[in-house]
C-alpha cells in the first residue's frame, strides 16, 4: 500500500498490519534483551521488591523450562531497557504512525506482552480506550510480532470496523485458557478474523478497536512489544483520583521536546 492507502484503509477498518519493519538482527536483540529481563525479573522476586513485572496469573507459580518466572506482561518498559526504548522510536515505526495521527507523537504506554509456551491466558475482547484516561480516544496501538505470532500461540484477534461502535464497557482482560473472550451476549463478533504475523511484522490499530487474543497452549511463546501513541490534541482526564498532571515522552516533533506535561482542565 501507499502511505495514502494505509492510513485510508487504517479509517475505514481500524486496523493496518505492516509486514517485516523490523530486521532479524533487530529481533534478535530484542529476545537477548527478553531473556535479561525476565532474570531481572527473577532477582526482584528474589529480593521480594516490587517491580513493573507481572506473572502469568493462571500459572500455578509454574517456571520455566531455564527455571525463570512465567510472566504475563512488562509494564513501561523505556525506563529499564534501552533496548525497548529505541524501539518506540524507530524510524520505520515513527513513520507509519505520523500517516496515521499527524507528525507530533507522545508515548503513552511502553509494554512487553508475553504468551508463555504453554500457560498464556486469553486475553478478552476490549478496546484500549476504555481503560484510559485519554480524551478524545483516538490513540494508535502499535503489537510489533517480536517472533511468530499464530493461532495456535494465542495472535491477536480484531473486529475490523468495531472502533466505530463508540466507547464501551469491557469485563476483566485476562482470562484463563478455556475462558470464552467476553462475558457479553450483545458483541457481534461475526466479523472477529485473527491476525497471525511473522516475527518482525506490526499491527497497528485505533484504541477503539475491540480486540482481544486466544490461549497459547503451544510449546511455543509469543512475545509482542507494545507501544501506543497519540497527538498533543488528546486530552489527560485524569480518573479516580489520579493526579492532575502527567508528563509523557515526545517521540517525535513538537520542536524536538523530550517530553511534555499534561494537565488536566477543571470543570
Amino acid at each position: 500500500m501507499t502511505s495514502q492507502e494505509q492510513k485510508a484503509f487504517f479509517e475505514e477498518e481500524g486496523y493496518l498490519v505492516v509486514e517485516n519493519l523490523l530486521s532479524s538482527e533487530e529481533l534478535a536483540e530484542c529476545q537477548t534483551e527478553i531473556y535479561r529481563l525476565h532474570k531481572l525479573a527473577a532477582e526482584l522476586d528474589a529480593k521480594g521488591e516490587r517491580s513493573h513485572f507481572q506473572h502469568e496469573p493462571y500459572a500455578k507459580g509454574a517456571s520455566q523450562a531455564d527455571g525463570l518466572p512465567v510472566l504475563r506482561k512488562a509494564e513501561q518498559t523505556r525506563q529499564y531497557s534501552d533496548v525497548f526504548r529505541q524501539l518506540s522510536a524507530h524510524p520505520k515505526l515513527v513513520k507509519v504512525v505520523q500517516n496515521l495521527i499527524g507528525p507530533d507523537l507522545l508515548l503513552f504506554r511502553s509494554t512487553l506482552m508475553f504468551k508463555p509456551a504453554f500457560h498464556g491466558s486469553a486475553h478478552g475482547l476490549h478496546q484500549d480506550s476504555a481503560y484510559w484516561p485519554m480524551e478524545p480516544p483516538s490513540l494508535v496501538t502499535v503489537s510489533i510480532a517480536l517472533n511468530d505470532a499464530t493461532v495456535e500461540n494465542g495472535c491477536f484477534k480484531v473486529i475490523p470496523q468495531s472502533h466505530k461502535w463508540g466507547m464501551q464497557q469491557w469485563g476483566h482482560i485476562a482470562r484463563k485458557q478455556n475462558e470464552d473472550l467476553t462475558d457479553r451476549d450483545d458483541v457481534d463478533r461475526s466479523g472477529q478474523i485473527d491476525v497471525p504475523l511473522a516475527a518482525g511484522s506490526t499491527l497497528f490499530f485505533h484504541s477503539l478497536m475491540v480486540h482481544g487474543s486466544g490461549p497459547n497452549k503451544s510449546s511455543n511463546s509469543r512475545n509482542t512489544a507494545l507501544y501506543a501513541y497519540f497527538s498533543p490534541k488528546v486530552r489527560y482526564i485524569p480518573r479516580g483520583g489520579k493526579p492532575r498532571e502527567k508528563t509523557f515522552p515526545v517521540i517525535a516533533g513538537l520542536g524536538g521536546k523530550e517530553e511534555l506535561t499534561l494537565v488536566a482542565e477543571t470543570v
